[in-house]
């Protein structure tokens, strides 16, 4: 099932207006109590009961470089969930497993949003209707509507035929959750021309001290999409190459003119997105944003998913992620 297009309300003119300048937004509340624990609940299950009998113990790097991450496990997990590792979860000196397995998880995807009923609640109002009353500062469900469905803020921010893909439990371990450098989504998951928008939602509180999420605003009007992940034209695992296509939504409103003189990916001025359980945070496939390593004996755990504009876009066979038999999950129909 998906939701009618106009059914539910969207985004208000000030925090359209917020994403549009800035490229991300922050809505606190977006996801009640009960669904943040149906979705936690979950996560711990499955960390505790998956099998290591027959895991190739394939690592996910938050960094540069890509070898590791362009294995079999890796690369059909589009249509699967699967369970990937952190780096630091395993010994330098003998390759072991040195944390429990429930601590050693870096994230769990990439198609939860249909094959795990709690978060593919999350798109299904029918299967959530909790979530209808999210979102609101006066407790009223039809204010809630504003901010709560990922259909009416997709609508809101502009797409005609959003489709999802690649959603993600990401756990921010104890001690061991790897930094992740300044990056943008749509290297990830290109379209021609640039769409997504990542739909991030905090199960736990994200906080400085394990691990919060930093952007550089306004980042999104000016840094191109320079580089695209693929699949390695070898035939075997996965690389970064030039985009050779466009590398912003659009000309008119976009562009690297745009950008602050002296301003880079590397030396901008972030700002920290510290948000409590239940938030959500929208981020622009443009926007630089980054996270620390979390030292701290507190891990976070987060869930998302992308959001492309199936309509007058390409989303080619290039990409690292490609979309199950089925197609990619449509957020909502006309």
């Amino acid at each position: 099932m998906v939701l009618q297009t106009g059914s539910y309300g969207g985004l208000t003119p000030e925090q359209l207006a917020q994403f549009n300048r800035d490229g991300y937004l922050i809505i606190p509340d977006a996801l009640p109590p009960t669904t943040v624990k149906a979705m936690l609940d979950e996560t711990h299950t499955m960390l505790e009961d998956f099998s290591l009998a027959d895991h190739p113990m394939t690592k996910f790097s938050t960094g540069e470089t890509s070898d590791h991450v362009g294995d079999d496990y890796f690369l059909s997990s589009g249509d699967k969930v699967r369970f990937f590792f952190e780096e630091d979860a395993f010994s330098r000196e003998t390759g072991e497993l040195v944390k429990p397995k429930s601590q050693a998880i870096n994230k769990i995807g990439h198609y939860l949003h249909a094959l795990s009923p709690p978060f593919a609640a999350l798109l299904d109002p029918q299967l959530n209707p909790d979530l209808l009353g999210a979102g609101t500062s006066g407790g009223s469900v039809e204010a809630g509507r504003k901010e709560s469905h990922p259909a009416a803020v997709a609508r809101a921010i502009g797409f005609k035929d959003p489709r999802c893909l690649q959603s993600m439990i990401i756990c921010k371990q104890p001690e061991i959750g790897g930094a992740v450098p300044p990056h943008q989504d749509s290297t990830f998951l290109y379209t021609d021309r640039p769409s997504a928008v990542g739909f991030w939602y905090a199960l736990e509180d994200a906080t400085a001290e394990n691990g919060c999420l930093s952007f550089l605003p306004g980042s999104h009007r000016w840094a191109p999409i320079k580089q695209r992940f693929v699949r390695s034209a070898k035939g075997t695992g996965t690389e970064f190459v030039d985009n050779q296509g466009p590398k912003f939504p659009n000309d008119e409103e976009y562009g690297e003119k745009l950008a602050p003189e002296g301003v880079t990916a590397e030396n901008g001025e972030y700002v920290m997105g510290e948000v409590k359980a239940g938030s959500l945070v929208l981020i622009h496939g443009n926007l630089l944003h980054k996270s620390e390593k979390n030292l701290s004996k507190k891990g976070r755990i987060i869930y998302t998913f992308h959001v492309i504009e199936g309509q007058g876009t390409t989303y080619d066979e290039k990409n690292w992620l490609q979309p199950p038999a089925e197609g990619l999950t449509r957020v909502y129909r006309d």
